[in-house]
């Protein structure tokens, strides 16, 4: 609902109340102003909003807060209402995305350096500021994508951090052309990474629990799909770690072939057991981490999502149930992506 007392919008949105287990309850529906955009900012009448595992991280309290009551969700798509003075780049009725990357200071040796994913004052999207589980939102304009006017917007919500944040890994993972990659952990993020991959030439095993993820993998196209803990048919080249699942570090470093990579895509990861050096690191095999993404991965992604078209396995819920949305994920009961709409 939109009120306009002073030019402030009122919006009905939900707030991690108070970390813990789903089941808890950490979620509330609340009323709330929504603060009038600033010089550089756009107010943004949300359309659908991607839920994250990295949202179910804030709610459980895997994550610490950053602002307290905060409103997740940083997968947002929607429609710009209002922008501050100083934006020229979109303009009231734009179609708009909004995602994890939120804000960064632009001055420190790491934005200079084209690494604003590793900025120490970078913000995030339904963690420093409010998110998109809500009717309206305040967004960055700097930080925000235009977006096409195409494609559903259950569909383009997902690629804002599931798409580009595989993207990232796929790039951490340093997967060679025509490479074997291995894909451990087929959510969201996953199963958008493997059709990418794909695309490019790779060949993919997935390696997941879930035997309804696992049919999925073939579906889409990969080579083959196994148990999280049982070993590839081959040697990888590379590979990820999407679940947040410590005990397949040292699985999947076993996977790798000489001189393989695997990047942890995940921002929470449960305790990783003690490495063998000789198993799991000798021979040039690298471990590396993924943290956030920068702009241009972003505009990459999207870009190359434009040419291929992804097929985004989507589960729809209502705005007024994301907290069932969360506790699905949680219980693993979501196969691709689970996308909440306000209408």
């Amino acid at each position: 609902m939109a009120a306009s007392a002073g030019g402030l919008v009122r919006t009905v949105a939900w707030v991690v109340e108070r970390p813990g287990p789903m089941a808890s309850g950490p979620l509330r529906r609340v009323e709330r102003t929504v603060s009038e955009p600033g010089p550089w900012e756009l107010l943004v009448e949300v359309a659908a909003c991607g839920v994250c595992r990295t949202d179910l991280h804030l709610a459980e309290g895997d994550l610490g807060p950053h602002t307290p009551r905060c409103t997740p969700g940083h997968e947002v798509v929607g429609r710009v209402l209002h922008r501050g003075h100083e934006v020229r780049d979109f303009s009231p009725g734009d179609r708009v995305g909004a995602a994890w990357l939120a804000g960064t200071c632009g001055v420190c040796r790491y934005c200079r350096a084209g690494r604003e994913n590793l900025c120490p004052d970078s913000r995030y999207t339904g963690w420093d500021i409010h998110g998109g589980y809500a009717r309206y939102a305040v967004v960055d304009a700097r930080f925000a994508y235009r977006l096409p006017e195409g494609p559903p917007d259950e569909e383009l919500a997902p690629l804002l951090c599931a798409g580009i944040i595989g993207y990232r890994a796929l790039k951490r993972a340093e997967l060679p052309a025509g490479g074997r990659l291995g894909i451990y952990g087929f959510g969201a993020s996953a199963h958008l990474t493997a059709q990418l991959a794909l695309v490019r030439g790779a060949t993919v095993h997935v390696l997941t629990r879930a035997e309804e993820a696992r049919r999925l993998a073939l579906e889409l196209g990969a080579a083959s799909a196994r148990g999280a803990y049982e070993a590839p048919p081959e040697p990888l080249d590379a590979a990820i770690l999407f679940a947040p699942v410590g005990d397949l570090v040292p699985v999947a470093l076993s996977a790798l072939d000489r001189g393989g990579t695997l990047a942890v895509a995940g921002i929470h990861l449960s305790d990783i057991p003690v490495l063998d050096y000789q198993r799991h690191l000798f021979q040039e095999r690298t471990l590396r981490s993924v943290t956030a993404n920068t702009r241009e991965d972003g505009r990459a992604y999207l870009a190359e999502a434009a040419l291929h078209h992804p097929t985004v396995r989507v589960r729809r819920y209502s705005m007024d149930r994301a907290d069932r949305a969360l506790a699905d994920l949680a219980a693993d009961r979501v196969t691709g992506v689970a996308v909440l709409l306000t209408d």
